[in-house]
């Protein structure tokens, strides 16, 4: 299947050009959906080149054509060629075009889009191909939908390993569409991946199938339906973002909670601390029964919020810069069932002075500033207080771990690299996520009378 629009070269060609391939885009309609203009330059073929499919509706239109008077009587079906091996198609064609005879190649969707165009334009000049797409099946899928897709991310499985997708996740867009392939898994590959991603809560599963046919099927899968047992060969997967439903904070697990349980801002989907590293950085902190817990750039909130799953008695003063994090905090502390003592927007290292000093510190965020904000933390943190911050590169490191060895914390350092369960038609395979280095201080206990 083939999908999304492309440019070609501009056309006004009205018949069939002698040494010129004619490129027809169609819809999962087949003949039955081309326009006249389309039809006129099929009609004029004598060299028919088409998937399997496509050409068994050829002789009965051409018949249908004829006994309608659209074509004289003596004219005889084209010659047939199929291209679902489509390096075999190379040489006849060529030789059709070199004898001056008209060609017509019908394809799905715009040729120019994962489709057959690539290939014919390494083996022909641009001046021999004349392409006339059809509207792609993400756009059909997405007018089905009745939703914009200017904003929708893509991936193509097709004969691709899942990396793609898995990393296309970790992004959480707004809108995914998912070209599928069905002899890699299809839908229930991409439906795996999202599982094993822990978002299936976070989207809704639309499956569509033979768009611009007649007997075209849309639907929104639940997560605990099975893939239909019918399902066409001819679909693809949108993957849109909705609120995920909450459930009873008693059912959830007591941390470690799926990336999708969280509410997420829409114009910064994915922004927020992966499972596997937020179960680490809980780890590192050595949570105490009480006291007071400061999570620096708390993105979501979903560190701070799973600290307060397992330790309710600390105060977690939660701080964002993001314009509109507060709220979004504060409900995932509904959905979560803790009470957070203070969400704050602001930008450290100037909003920390007004809180308590800090028994336990995260740093996520803070960029260009975290140095600063770092230096601000040493001066408050309390005696056997613990800062753990997680960092992506490894100059943050080089940058940050003198400052606390300067201050006499113990430190400690480690790499945290993480793999999910990437579906494969024939088992699994692990996709990375990015790795993660943990920088942990320890400042020394109060000292003994």
């Amino acid at each position: 299947m083939n999908h999304l629009g492309s440019t070609a070269a501009p056309s006004t060609a009205t018949a069939n050009e002698v040494g010129v391939l004619v490129v027809i885009g169609t819809d999962a309609g087949g003949l039955a959906g081309l326009a006249p203009s389309r039809l006129e330059l099929l009609r004029g073929a004598q060299l028919l080149v088409a998937p399997k499919r496509l050409l068994a509706e050829v002789a009965p239109w051409w018949q249908a054509e004829q006994a309608a008077g659209r074509l004289p009587a003596q004219d005889s079906c084209p010659e047939l060629l199929a291209s679902d091996r489509p390096d075999q198609i190379v040489g006849p064609v060529g030789e059709a075009l070199a004898a001056g005879r008209s060609a017509v190649l019908l394809a799905s969707g715009d040729p120019l889009w994962f489709g057959i165009g690539r290939l014919l334009l390494q083996h022909f000049s641009p001046g021999q191909l004349r392409f006339y797409p059809a509207p792609s099946s993400l756009q059909l899928a997405f007018a089905r939908l009745g939703r914009p897709w200017q904003d929708a991310s893509w991936v193509s499985l097709h004969g691709r390993d899942p990396e793609p997708l898995a990393a296309a996740l970790q992004k959480r867009p707004t809108a995914l569409a998912v070209l599928t392939d069905p002899g890699r898994g299809g839908a229930e590959e991409v439906r795996r991946m999202l599982r094993a991603s822990g978002l299936e809560a976070a989207y809704g599963f639309w499956l569509c199938e033979r768009l611009g046919h007649p007997q075209e099927r849309v639907q929104l899968l639940d997560p605990a339906a099975p893939i239909p047992a019918d399902l066409d060969p001819l679909h693809l997967v949108v993957l849109l973002a909705e609120t995920p439903a909450p459930l009873p904070p008693e059912s959830l697990p007591l941390f470690g909670l799926d990336d999708g349980l969280y509410l997420q801002h829409d114009d910064r989907p994915g922004l927020m601390t992966k499972r596997e590293v937020r179960i680490q950085v809980l780890a590192e902190l050595a949570l105490p029964a009480g006291g007071v817990l400061w999570d620096i750039g708390a993105g979501v909130g979903s560190i701070g919020l799973e600290a307060l799953r397992l330790r309710p008695a600390l105060q977690l003063f939660a701080l964002e810069s993001r314009g509109g994090s507060a709220g979004l905090i504060a409900a995932n502390a509904e959905r979560l069932g803790v009470h957070p003592a203070a969400i704050a927007e602001g930008r450290a290292p100037q909003a920390l002075a007004s809180l308590p000093d800090p028994d336990r510190v995260v740093i996520g965020g803070g960029g260009k500033d975290r140095a600063a904000i770092l230096q601000t933390v040493l001066q408050r943190l309390r005696p056997a207080g613990v800062v753990v911050i997680p960092l992506a590169t490894i100059e943050a490191l080089a940058e940050l771990r003198p400052l606390l060895e300067q201050a006499g914390l113990a430190v400690r350092v480690g790499q945290l690299q993480a793999w999910r369960g990437a579906a494969l038609a024939d088992g699994t395979r692990l996709a990375p996520l990015n790795p993660v280095v943990l920088l942990r201080g320890e400042s020394a206990p109060p000292c003994l009378p």
